[in-house]
């Protein structure tokens, strides 16, 4: 009679040690996010110009980025990372209404006082199709920057080493992000890092990406319609342009008004605006130590 055979499973592969996951993690996150970064926009540049490859190529990396780290370490889908359906809608709505109001009512409050005006532009003209092609842009860069700097990585920190000990320093790093800017300064790298920190800080209120994005995407979209410079940045999309009867510490200068006071007054009122808005804080995964501190 022939021996039946016996199954044998085979060896079970090493798990990694608990103190290197978090760096290894980190680590593959870094280097694909940072070799894409050098491969998408150079690709796209050519072919699609500055704005398609500045705005929708940083999505792409910024996508494709966390898709793999997810799924190679965590076998998870990439909505675990703040970007499931419940409860989206209404924090989206909230980051909306705080960025483009807070951004509108920083550029209003000057004409209303007659230190600023807007004046026609004498090398543009509107168009429906313009304004509509650069709002759809700014939303792909403001999701991609959000799922960039505050998606896997940022999340898979907090839950290592905390909240703040994890906000403040991706803030500083998304500040000096920035310093490459057309007419940076260093006024306007420090609004820039207010700025991560209170994304940061929607990231906690909300435990997911949907309210950081609409925070973020209204405040970029509101300022070119007032014809202002965003980020050093000119976007001709309405025939008018921002003139001010302030100085560049009140106004931003070349920068644009992200590189003055007024906006780190404004990011400051924002950070108490949050604090009591009614945001729906959502399950986060990656994050369950949330869930006990909401």
């Amino acid at each position: 009679m022939q021996a039946r055979s016996r199954y044998v499973p085979p060896p079970s592969q090493p798990e990694l040690d608990p103190r290197f996951r978090v760096p290894v993690r980190l680590l593959f996150y870094c280097a694909i996010g940072f070799a894409l970064y050098l491969f998408i926009p150079v690709l796209l540049k050519p072919l699609f110009g500055l704005v398609i490859s500045a705005t929708i190529g940083l999505f792409a990396v910024a996508f494709i980025t966390n898709v793999l780290t997810i799924r190679v370490f965590d076998r998870r889908p990439i909505s675990d990372i703040g970007l499931g359906p419940h409860g989206a809608g209404r924090n989206f709505v909230i980051g909306m209404v705080c960025g483009g109001g807070s951004a509108a009512l920083m550029l209003l409050a000057p004409i209303l006082a007659g230190t600023g005006h807007l004046v026609p532009r004498t090398s543009s003209e509107f168009s429906w199709p313009s304004l509509l092609f650069f709002l759809v842009a700014l939303l792909f860069g403001a999701a991609g920057e959000e799922v960039l700097f505050r998606g896997y990585a940022f999340q898979v920190l907090i839950e290592k080493i905390g909240p703040y000990a994890t906000v403040l320093p991706v803030a500083v790093f998304f500040g000096f992000g920035h310093a490459g800017n057309p007419y940076a300064t260093n006024l306007s790298i420090f609004n820039t890092m207010l700025w991560g920190a209170l994304l940061g800080f929607a990231f906690l209120r909300s435990h997911d990406l949907w309210l950081p994005i609409g925070l973020h995407y209204s405040w970029n979209a509101v300022l070119p319609l007032f014809g202002v410079n965003l980020s050093g940045l000119t976007i001709e999309v309405t025939g008018y342009s921002y003139k001010w009867d302030l100085g560049p510490l009140w106004s931003g200068g070349n920068y644009g008004p992200e590189g003055g006071i007024l906006t780190t007054i404004f990011v400051i009122a924002l950070f108490f605006v949050l604090r009591r808005a009614p945001i729906v804080p959502q399950h986060n995964p990656l994050v369950p130590s949330l869930d006990e501190q909401a």
